[in-house]
C-alpha cells in the first residue's frame, strides 16, 4: 500500500509541468511497449480492453474481467497505471476503490454517461459519487488520481451543440469541487472550445488530438494530459489484418 501511495502521488505530480501524454494500452504486452519507450505512466482504454476481451464498449464487459485485465497491465510495468473504469460499473464507492486498488492501479477515469439510458447522469449525483470515491480512497490510504470525464460533447448524449461548452464547464467545476484531479471533456474538436475549457475550469484538463488539435496545439493551450483511447489498438489490429490479407 505504501508503494501504491507513492505511485499515486507520482501520477498526480505528472499533471503539472510538462504535458502528460498517455498512449492508451489494452494488455500487458502493449503496456510494456509504452513503458519501455519511456512514458512515465500507463493508461488503459476501456474500448480497447473490452474489444480485446470480446465485449462491446460502454460497460458491456463484466467489471471483474475489466479489472482482471487492468491487474495484468499493472503487474507488467513499474510506472503508475490509471484505469479507464467507464462509469464505475455500478459498484459502491468503497467497493470500487478496493477493487481498483487490488489491480495495482493508482488512478481511474470515471465518465458521466448513464449506460442504461444513453444520456448523461445528473451532474450533482455524479459529483457526490466522485466525492464518495475520493473519501473512500482517503480511508484506504491511497490518494487515487481521478480523471472525471465529461461527455457533453459526445453527439449522442442529448446535449444541444450550442449548450455543450457551458454544460461541460458547469459539470467540470462540480466534479473538480468534488475531488477530481483532472477534468476530461472528451470529444472536443474545436480549438476555441478547448481553450475556453482550460481557462474556465482552472484545473488540469485532459485533451485529445484532432484536426485542429495536434500535440503542439494542446501544449500551447495548457492542456495537462492527452489521451488516445482505442486509437493504437485499432491501428495494431488493422496492421494485423493487412498482414493476414497479404499472407
Amino acid at each position: 500500500m505504501t508503494d501504491q501511495k507513492a505511485r499515486a502521488e507520482t501520477l498526480r505530480g505528472l499533471h503539472t509541468g510538462e504535458m502528460l501524454v498517455l498512449p492508451n494500452v489494452w494488455d500487458a504486452a502493449s503496456a510494456e511497449v509504452v513503458a519501455e519507450a519511456g512514458f512515465p505512466a500507463v493508461a488503459t482504454a476501456s474500448a480497447a480492453v473490452s474489444a480485446m476481451l470480446g465485449y462491446p464498449d460502454g460497460e458491456g464487459a463484466p467489471w471483474q474481467e475489466m479489472f482482471a485485465a487492468a491487474g495484468r497491465v499493472a503487474r507488467a510495468v513499474s510506472v503508475p497505471v490509471t484505469v479507464d473504469a467507464e462509469a464505475g460499473y455500478g459498484l459502491a464507492p468503497r467497493e470500487f476503490v478496493d477493487r481498483l486498488l487490488e489491480t495495482g492501479a493508482v488512478g481511474c477515469n470515471l465518465e458521466d454517461t448513464d449506460h442504461a439510458t444513453g444520456g448523461l447522469v445528473d451532474a450533482g449525483e455524479h459529483a457526490q459519487r466522485l466525492a464518495d470515491i475520493r473519501s473512500a480512497a482517503s480511508d484506504a490510504g491511497v490518494p487515487i488520481v481521478v480523471n472525471a470525464r465529461v461527455d457533453t460533447f459526445l453527439g449522442d448524449r442529448g446535449i444541444p451543440e450550442a449548450d455543450r461548452l457551458a454544460e461541460a464547464v458547469r459539470r467540470g467545476r462540480l466534479y473538480q469541487e468534488a475531488g477530481a484531479d483532472c477534468v476530461y471533456p472528451i470529444g472536443v474538436r474545436r480549438r476555441d472550445d478547448l481553450a475556453a475549457l482550460v481557462a474556465e475550469l482552472g484545473c488540469p484538463v485532459n485533451g485529445n488530438v484532432g484536426e485542429e488539435l495536434d500535440l503542439a496545439a494542446l501544449r500551447e493551450l495548457g492542456v495537462a494530459r492527452v489521451s488516445y483511447g482505442p486509437r493504437f489498438y485499432r491501428a495494431a489490429l488493422e496492421g494485423f489484418r493487412t498482414a493476414i490479407k497479404n499472407l
